[in-house]
């Protein structure tokens, strides 16, 4: 969302004195036209942005936004549609609508692709190569979208599935976000990382980009790896988003497919 956004709080005063309500608040100087149903889905992003729902609570009922909002139950059911759509909330049958969370079972398998040819997809054991803080490299930055030579928190790690290696991960990630991100604790810390990061670091994955070529080991990669030189992988380079599509982590990792593939869903 931008900075132009109305706060939710102070909607019901506004649309209580102007017919026009949503559209009044949310549009601001821009002719641009906002279906009533997607100014409120605004709405709601914002709340989830700032904090109001925590990840994991209960939101309020569709009755309830609908009275905070002055709008129709149809016009708020239509906009949680898209946010579950979009995974930053989750439908639960005859409990609520919850805030989406990285510690759910479900939720670490979607941004974690890689999916064994035989058998039920299964978390990775992880192991910490190394953490340092250094300034970031100009390609780093601009895929950050934060200046060259900023701080940021490099991570390097092997992934293993039943005891084979088989992702190589190298992360960057903005270093005013992750103050205090040490290899102690991301080596103690049994979940998954996106889920330490928004429980440690207040930051929720929303949604990521990528880039997917095949390469071929070299000698250092094969080292960590455990593989000879020159066995094709798969180089998947990913820059994750929060809320109000900011980046905060650029990710390349180098996948072998020897007994796993790729697996992705297109809607």
């Amino acid at each position: 969302m931008t900075s132009t956004t109305p706060n939710a709080n102070s909607y019901s005063a506004n649309a209580a004195s102007s017919g026009s309500g949503i559209a009044a608040s949310t549009a601001g100087n821009s002719p641009t036209f906002s279906p009533l149903y997607q100014q409120i889905k605004a709405l709601i992003t914002q709340s989830l942005q700032s904090g109001e729902w925590k990840p994991g609570e209960l939101i309020p009922s569709e009755i309830e936004l609908a009275a905070r909002f002055k709008v129709s139950q149809g016009t708020v059911r239509k906009a949680i549609d898209e946010l579950s759509a979009e995974n930053l909330v989750v439908r639960r049958q005859g409990k609520g609508t919850f805030v989406a969370t990285h510690h759910e079972a479900r939720a670490q398998f979607r941004f974690l692709r890689l999916a064994p040819d035989e058998g039920v997809p299964h978390y990775p054991e992880n192991k910490i190569i190394e953490v340092k803080r250094l300034r970031a490299p100009a390609e780093v930055a601009r895929l950050l979208e934060i200046k060259s030579g900023d701080s940021v928190v490099f991570i390097r790690r092997v992934q293993s599935f039943s005891g084979v290696p088989t992702i190589l991960d190298d992360l960057w990630l903005p270093g005013s976000i992750f103050k205090g991100l040490t290899a102690e604790r991301l080596n103690e810390y049994k979940g998954p990382m996106y889920g330490l990061f928004e429980t440690e670091f207040g930051t929720h994955m929303i949604r990521a980009s990528e880039q997917i070529r095949a390469v071929c080991a070299d000698a250092a990669v094969a080292e960590l790896l455990q593989l000879s030189p020159g066995v094709p992988l798969l180089n998947v380079e990913r820059v994750s988003y929060t809320y109000g599509d900011k980046p905060v982590e650029l990710r390349r990792g180098l996948y072998l497919t020897q007994h796993h593939h790729y697996r992705n869903e297109l809607s």
